[in-house]
């Protein structure tokens, strides 16, 4: 069975998306593009949303594309679709796990995985710059996280 990961965090217009793509990237360069099934939503998002245009443009300097991304709200029935859920606050995890206990061991920070601790900060509003900077710390974090979310999501090395 595929490994399944969903990025989470507010409205799904910035920081899940721009996850998403970065780690399908991070998944191309190992060698294991298609070998996951890889998805982002907001625990308050609105259905339809685009990615923020810096975000839209911060992974378009890197040759990823959020032209044609949506905000989807993290729903209980989606969420019980993924093996490992990823998300950016604290806050996230807490909202999640309360209204589906179930998930325990499922729901993570990202500073969690990549064995840090803190919440990852929104870009939202921010200049490009901001927008590029986060782009390079979330890169960051994802290969630091890698090693465990192959592990925590069923994946052997």
């Amino acid at each position: 069975m595929m490994p399944s990961i969903l990025f989470v965090c507010s409205a799904n217009q910035c920081r899940s998306p721009m996850a998403r793509v970065l780690f399908e990237a991070l998944l191309k360069a190992k060698g294991a593009q298609g070998e996951w099934w890889v998805d982002s939503a907001g625990v308050w998002a609105s259905e339809g949303a685009p990615a923020t245009a810096n975000a839209q443009l911060a992974m378009a300097e890197r040759g990823l594309d959020l032209s044609g991304h949506r905000a989807q709200p993290a729903t209980q029935a989606l969420l019980r679709r993924f093996d490992l859920i990823v998300v950016m606050e604290q806050e996230h995890k807490e909202v999640l796990l309360a209204e589906n206990p179930g998930l325990a061991g499922v729901v993570y920070t990202l500073r969690e995985l990549a064995g840090g601790q803190g919440d990852f900060e929104d870009p939202v509003g921010g200049s490009l710059e901001v927008y590029r900077a986060a782009a390079a710390e979330l890169q960051s974090l994802l290969e630091a996280a890698w090693p465990r979310m192959r592990g925590v999501a069923g994946k052997s090395a």
